[in-house]
């Protein structure tokens, strides 16, 4: 009966933290609030306001913060559970009038109440973190498993090519838009380029590929990690890729919209995955791939309106293609492949006459 109760404590600690994490929505509104309430009570006594500055201006670019990955991720909340206190600490230590306003001294305990709930929240998410981090399997290694046991091998005359990423990949039905081709997807929906990195050896290079089409990114954007681990990242697939003989096609990560979010407020897409972002990840992608010879696949530029979002009609909700906008990738995909592949084993055929 030992195990029964510790199953018990599993699942009430389990619970617990799962209460303590704060949703989305509900992290934007308490970060909103906090802020708000720091600037009210700050003009509650004589000199707060002033000495309070430079912490008033740091909790507002943390809210800027927040609202970009659209979410209380590990690094914001810390960031604004930081400056709060440092506000609270900072407040008490002030002078106060006599009598002290009622409506300021609610204020301050709801602001307390406020960082208390913030603070419940990051010790949650550290817990959820770390529990991912031991988990056996971090990569999702598992998805592909079996299929990756009874993939036949490459058939000569037949370029292979791997498409790699997240739920975009995942979701391309590849052998409706590319009949006949030896085109192998393992793309993992909602996955980061670190667990993609994670995967390289199983879902890439034991399947001897002549090219990998990479497409990633976006869910990196949208967690918040930061732009240089991005490239990273990127760079070491794109270093194995190298090291194996397998070609890269770096895709560019597609542009998003908010075209939608009448339909769902989660439609919303442009405040988890800043434009100016992947802007500036794709310009990154396009000069990596010529510095090292690489194919750049640039899917963006047919993909974004006018405004610099995804047009309206090639996804059903601002992020991910619908059968639309595959059919405005599939061509530019498979130039690139042409470009890369074929033109290869054409040079190679060539050498090898010219040997002779």
């Amino acid at each position: 009966m030992k195990w029964i109760g510790l199953l018990l404590c599993f699942s009430t600690a389990a619970f617990a933290q799962n209460r303590a994490l704060l949703s989305a929505p509900d992290g934007l509104a308490l970060a909103e609030r906090i802020v708000q309430l720091t600037e009210a009570t700050s003009l509650t006594a004589p000199g707060l306001v002033r000495a309070a500055t430079p912490i008033l201006e740091n909790l507002k670019e943390d809210f800027k913060n927040v609202r970009v990955v659209n979410r209380l991720s590990l690094s914001v909340t810390q960031a604004l559970l930081t400056d709060a206190k440092g506000y609270l600490a900072l407040a008490d230590g002030v002078r106060k009038p006599f009598p002290f306003p009622e409506e300021g001294r609610k204020q301050f305990a709801e602001l307390r109440d406020a960082v208390s709930r913030l603070e419940s929240h990051f010790q949650a998410l550290i817990e959820s973190t770390e529990a991912q981090l031991r988990g056996a399997d971090r990569d999702n290694l598992r998805r592909y498993a079996e299929a990756n046991g009874t993939q036949a091998g490459p058939v000569s005359g037949k370029p292979r090519v791997l498409f790699y990423g997240d739920s975009i990949t995942d979701g391309w039905r590849l052998n409706e838009y590319f009949p006949e081709r030896d085109y192998v997807n393992r793309g993992i929906s909602a996955q980061i380029t670190g667990e993609m990195l994670g995967r390289m050896q199983a879902d890439v290079i034991a399947h001897h590929p002549q090219a990998m089409l990479i497409l990633a990114g976006t869910n990196d954007i949208a967690r918040g990690v930061a732009v240089g681990t991005i490239q990273n990242n990127l760079t070491m697939i794109a270093d194995l890729c190298e090291f194996h003989k397998i070609k890269v096609i770096l895709a560019s990560i597609l542009p998003v919209s908010d075209h939608h979010k009448a339909v769902n407020p989660r439609f919303e897409m442009t405040k988890g995955r800043p434009p100016a972002v992947i802007r500036e990840l794709n310009t990154w992608m396009a000069a990596f791939a010529k510095k090292r010879g690489f194919t750049y696949l640039n899917y963006y530029d047919s993909m974004v309106d006018s405004g610099g979002f995804l047009k309206a009609e090639l996804a059903d909700d601002g992020l991910h293609p619908n059968s639309a906008g595959y059919r405005v990738m599939a061509p530019l995909a498979q130039v690139a492949i042409d470009e890369t592949v074929v033109a290869t084993i054409s040079q190679q055929k060539s050498g090898k006459k010219r040997q002779k």
